[in-house]
């Protein structure tokens, strides 16, 4: 039987998501959560893999057990009793045979959130701007986005993707109170995609780079031509969408 996990995770004390041999991962902690509950060992899979520091309001992972979970409720709850808080269960649901957490990912959506204000309680989750930034540009430029599909420019060097391609769905700078969000839908992400992506817009921000030089980066191909990644800590994975065929169970 295969089951559906959504959770969420502070991403600040973890390696990332994807279980390393230096370092506390979010699938690591997982899978010994898992195993210890049900007293078997447990492989879990995540739908990506984000960086370390990175956030998730919404992750989802799979797992399989042969014999079928009686009280799927329960299960949470022993787990997230186990379970460090920077990590929460919201719930496991049975899923076909064939779903797959990250293959069958038809959406991904993150946000970016960030502040020219200084405020002591939210440090921690979002981006501290200094200075002036024309986020009326920087939509300008996101808007470039759309136009293409190959963004080897944002992605990290020497991963293991067969292709670059992603279609972007959404793009945008929009402001909440004292902080501005970046909200970016793709059918896929590659790696440090995201956050290199916001530092180029910040070079866009600051008056330092055009819409014309942002397509020029992207139409490069180049990841040495886009700018610095921006800081991790305020870069969130907050959905994930499926099919609705996979929970015909």
């Amino acid at each position: 039987m295969r089951y559906f996990i959504y959770l969420a995770y502070n991403g600040k004390n973890f390696c990332g998501w994807q279980s390393q041999p230096n370092g506390v991962s979010v699938q690591s902690t997982l899978e010994q959560a898992f195993s210890t509950i049900l007293r078997e060992p447990v492989s879990i899979t995540g739908a990506g893999r984000t960086d370390a520091g990175v956030h998730a309001k919404l992750m989802v992972a799979h797992f399989n057990k042969e014999e079928s979970i009686v009280d799927l409720t329960l299960l949470v709850d022993k787990l997230n009793r186990l379970l460090p808080k920077e990590i929460a269960i919201y719930k496991i649901v049975p899923v076909c045979s064939y779903a797959h957490a990250r293959f069958d990912a038809i959406a991904r959506t993150y946000k970016y959130y960030v502040t020219d204000k200084k405020d002591p309680f939210n440090f921690e989750g979002v981006c501290k701007l200094h200075g002036a930034y024309d986020f009326e540009a920087m939509n300008k430029a996101a808007g470039i986005l759309f136009e293409y599909i190959d963004f080897t420019s944002f992605s990290k060097l020497h991963t293991d993707v067969k292709t670059n391609n992603c279609r972007i769905m959404q793009a945008a700078w929009t402001r909440e109170k004292d902080v501005w969000v970046f909200t970016i839908k793709a059918d896929r992400f590659l790696r440090n995609m995201v956050r290199a992506i916001v530092g180029t817009l910040f070079e866009v921000g600051r008056g330092k780079l055009t819409s014309d030089g942002f397509r020029q980066i992207i139409e490069a191909k180049d990841r040495s031509k886009a700018g610095t990644s921006a800081p991790a800590h305020a870069l969130y994975l907050v959905d994930i969408e499926y099919p609705a065929g996979l929970f015909n169970v």
